[in-house]
């Protein structure tokens, strides 16, 4: 039996343009940062870790698929998303929310950003 969130989910991933294929990832990815603050919080450190490794596993998704031959801007979205990664990464080891918070408020920059030229596209 399919789950009905699942096969939802599963159909608009396959019917989103490349656009929003990139704003799903960076949904993903702050419901995932979301996650692991709360697994923190409720000192659930095995949760914690597997939201933050998805959030990860989200970011190198989007580093590597990034054209480097469009210049500058791909690269400074690369720097952005290895900080993010980082900061993840402080996290996770450190257990601390606090690296959480910077990576969520890049990312919802991010995020914000690319929805508004998607608008505007």
């Amino acid at each position: 039996m399919i789950n009905p969130t699942q096969a939802y989910m599963k159909n608009q991933v396959n019917t989103a343009s490349p656009e929003q294929l990139v704003l799903l990832l960076y949904n993903g990815a702050l419901r995932f940062i979301r996650q692991a603050r709360m697994g923190m919080e409720k000192k659930q450190i095995e949760q914690s870790h597997r939201a933050i490794i998805k959030a990860q596993d989200i970011l190198q998704e989007l580093m590597g698929n990034l054209d480097f031959s469009q210049g500058e801007i791909a690269q400074s979205l690369y720097a952005l998303y290895d900080y993010i990664y980082r900061c993840l990464l402080e996290a996770n080891i450190k257990k601390s929310t606090s690296p959480l918070d910077a990576a969520e408020k890049m990312l919802t920059e991010l995020r914000d950003t690319w929805a508004e030229a998607c608008r505007l596209s």
